[in-house]
């Protein structure tokens, strides 16, 4: 089933301002409806030639801004691990205690996912590329996993997180956190705070060594169980 676009992108080729800035601005309008079109229907089934329909340009045209459609895949995930990465390193210069940075950097973290680049970091990632690439793009996945490893060796060391293996819950944290980039819709019935929210006190349920009514509140709400409609009673066949 295809899947509508998270945005629309104006093509920003009628305009007219600074050189250098019209040039990153049409730059910038081509990797975004790459990456929408490659979070709709995948990487190997969009072809060039759909994304500069989308943007209204000739195939030829697009060529004066990459190099080829790995060159995009490439830069639409590095934009998106350089704004989850950027994220969570303003979070932890700004003040507060660990479990608080941790609590913002999720947040953060999770509602990138939602994000065009964020998104295609997710459903498309790095493995399409050339081994060279991958690896880049591997080495800064593993810096944002040790920024989350930092901060809960923090919160323990602060005692406002439970004594658990950093690693491990950093991997919790990230997998389910970038699971949203899966199944997340803009038409769906829940925005991307509103789903961060529900999903960050799930995690800081079981990490925080705080229980208060706020977190308990917001974890039956998230893991409450919908209502199952009851089987339908199967007959036998005619005879």
């Amino acid at each position: 089933m295809a899947i509508k676009p998270v945005s629309s992108t104006p093509s920003p080729w009628h305009r007219k301002r600074d050189p250098d800035q019209e040039r990153e601005a049409k730059r910038a309008a081509v990797l975004h409806a790459a990456a929408q079109l490659f979070n709709e229907k995948g990487f190997h089934a969009t072809s060039l030639d759909e994304v500069a329909e989308r943007l209204q340009i000739t195939k030829p045209t697009l060529y004066y801004y990459i190099k080829n459609k790995d060159d995009i895949l490439f830069q639409c995930v590095s934009r998106g691990l350089a704004m989850m990465q950027d994220a969570i390193r303003v979070v932890t210069l700004s003040g507060g205690s660990a479990h608080d940075k941790l609590v913002a950097a999720m947040r953060q973290y999770a509602e990138i996912t939602t994000m065009d680049f964020g998104m295609c970091v997710i459903r498309v990632g790095e493995d399409p590329l050339p081994p060279d690439s991958r690896k880049a793009l591997r080495r800064i996945k593993g810096g944002i996993d040790l920024e989350f490893r930092e901060l809960i060796r923090q919160g323990i060391a602060e005692g406002s997180m439970v004594d658990c293996d950093p690693k491990l819950a950093a991997f919790a944290i990230a997998g389910a956190l970038s699971w949203i980039g899966r199944w997340y819709r803009p038409d769906g019935p829940d925005s991307p705070a509103e789903i961060a929210d529900r999903m960050i006190a799930l995690f800081t349920a079981g990490l925080s060594t705080r229980t208060d009514a706020t977190t308990v509140s917001a974890v039956k709400k998230i893991t409450r169980k919908t209502p199952v409609a009851p089987a339908r009673k199967k007959h036998p066949p005619p005879l």
